[in-house]
C-alpha cells in the first residue's frame, strides 16, 4: 500500500523550515523557493500545501503561537494550583521576549508577520485578531487581580495592560544587543513589584521578584 502522508505534519515541517530561514536571513527577501529548499522538497510540493507566501506565513505564525501557548501552559503548571497573578503575568511577559531560542524564533516570525501585514489586508486582519486575543488574555488576568484584591480597586485594567505589554518593546533592544537578558528581567520584575506593591509600599524588588528572576 502507498505510504499515507500526514498533511498536518508536512505543513508543520515546512513551517519550521520557514522559521529557520527567517532566523538566519530575515524575511525581507523570503521566497517560497528558499523555504522549499530548506524543507528538502520541491517548490511544486510546497505549493501543494501553501498556495501563497501569505498563506505560508500565516500558518507558520499560527504554529509559532501554538508552541508559545504550550510553553506558557507548562510554566503555568509549574506555578501550582492557584498561582499569584504577578507570577502569571511574568510568565506571559517573559514568553513574549526573545530570551531563549524557541521564543527568539517566535519573536522573529512575529516581526516578519507584521511586515507582511502592513501590505496585505488579509494578513493584517489575522495578525490584528491574534494580537487582540493575546491582549485580552493579559487584561483578563489584570481584571481578575483587581477583583481578587491583589491590585487596588482604582487601578485601570486597560491602562495597566497597556503598560505591561509595553515591556515587550524590549524585544528590539534585546535583538540588537542594546540591553542584556538580565537587565530586561530586572526591569520586568521591578515593574511587577511596583504594580503589586501594597498601598504605601516601596515597590522595590521583593522576595517574590528575586525568586522569579532566579
Amino acid at each position: 500500500m502507498p505510504k499515507q502522508v500526514d498533511h498536518r505534519e508536512r505543513r508543520e515541517t515546512i513551517a519550521r523550515a520557514l522559521w529557520r530561514v527567517v532566523e538566519r536571513r530575515g524575511a525581507t527577501h523570503l521566497t517560497m523557493r528558499e523555504v522549499a529548499q530548506e524543507a528538502g522538497i520541491s517548490l511544486g510540493q510546497l505549493q501543494h500545501y501553501f498556495g501563497s507566501r501569505a498563506q505560508l506565513l500565516s500558518f507558520a505564525m499560527d504554529l509559532a503561537g501554538e508552541q508559545s501557548a504550550l510553553r506558557v501552559g507548562r510554566e503555568m503548571g509549574a506555578l501550582g494550583e492557584r498561582p499569584h497573578p504577578r507570577e502569571v503575568l511574568r510568565v506571559m511577559l517573559v514568553e513574549l521576549l526573545p530570551l531563549h531560542p524557541d521564543a527568539r524564533a517566535t519573536s522573529r516570525m512575529s516581526a516578519a508577520y507584521v511586515l507582511e501585514a502592513l501590505h496585505d489586508e488579509e494578513v493584517h486582519a489575522r495578525a490584528r485578531d491574534g494580537l487582540l486575543r493575546g491582549r485580552a488574555m493579559v487584561e483578563q488576568v489584570v481584571r481578575q487581580a483587581v477583583a481578587d484584591g491583589h491590585l487596588a480597586a482604582d487601578r485601570d485594567p486597560v491602562v495597566e495592560t497597556d503598560l505591561l505589554l509595553a515591556l515587550t518593546g524590549f524585544t528590539t533592544l534585546l535583538e540588537l544587543d542594546v540591553v542584556g537578558p538580565a537587565a530586561v528581567l530586572t526591569a520586568v520584575d521591578r515593574h511587577l513589584d511596583r504594580l503589586f506593591a501594597p498601598p504605601g509600599g516601596t515597590g522595590g524588588t521583593g522576595a517574590a521578584g528575586r525568586a522569579a528572576a532566579g
